[in-house]
């Protein structure tokens, strides 16, 4: 792959977004890594991956400038893809090392589950119960994972209960919102639910593997 661009973007495709250079790899993250052009320079940033990026076996710092030389070796998700950076006749460019010769991962456990019978998630082996609130909120944004939750529809979903006003809306002001997510964040760990907020309009869980 020729990097003769200003940016290439590498990571998973995905509905929304297809990278430059797409991978099916669930463990890797749909905007993994980013190759940027500065001063003729082949610069690599990790895009705060979930599972991580490496050159020459060295853990790189999520959105840290890395420059790239000649043989560099890529490896993104614990080897999950691995790339040949090479400087040749002024070109700069990427090889994808060929699958089979790719040694196997050792067998993963899910970062997590889900038993939504049970309202019981696992985390790293550790059983934790959801309580009504968090189930309710897990459950109308795994549902509609990768896409944006209106707040509307959250307050519908989570407090049914609640008297609504004159739009038929639940009567639910944005901090008690705001701290149920806190709660879910604190309690199950900031990476299990990785539920980011868009401002004014709601939240979206984004999720590259999520298991029930």
């Amino acid at each position: 792959m020729d990097l003769s661009a200003d940016e290439t973007l590498i990571g998973r495709i995905s509905k929304q977004l297809t990278p430059d250079l797409a991978f099916t790899n669930a463990f890797i993250s749909r905007r993994h890594i980013v190759i940027r052009k500065e001063k003729n320079k082949a610069v690599l940033y990790d895009m705060g991956s979930r599972h991580g990026t490496e050159i020459n076996g060295v853990r790189l710092t999520p959105h840290h400038p890395y420059p790239l030389n000649n043989f560099d070796i890529i490896k993104l998700a614990k080897g999950m893809a691995i790339l040949h950076f090479s400087y040749i006749f002024a070109d700069q460019t990427l090889e994808i090392e060929p699958l089979s010769v790719i040694r196997k991962p050792e067998a993963q456990e899910p970062p997590f589950k889900i038993f939504w019978e049970k309202r019981e998630c696992v985390v790293e082996g550790k059983r934790i119960p959801m309580s009504e609130k968090e189930y309710l909120l897990i459950r109308v944004l795994h549902e509609n994972a990768n896409r944006l939750v209106p707040l509307e529809e959250i307050k519908s979903r989570v407090w049914p209960e609640r008297p609504t006003g004159t739009d038929g809306i639940p009567d639910v002001t944005l901090d008690e919102l705001n701290a149920l997510v806190y709660r879910v964040r604190k309690k199950y760990g900031k990476d299990t639910f990785l539920i980011s907020a868009v401002r004014g309009s709601g939240y979206v869980l984004e999720s590259e593997s999520i298991l029930s």
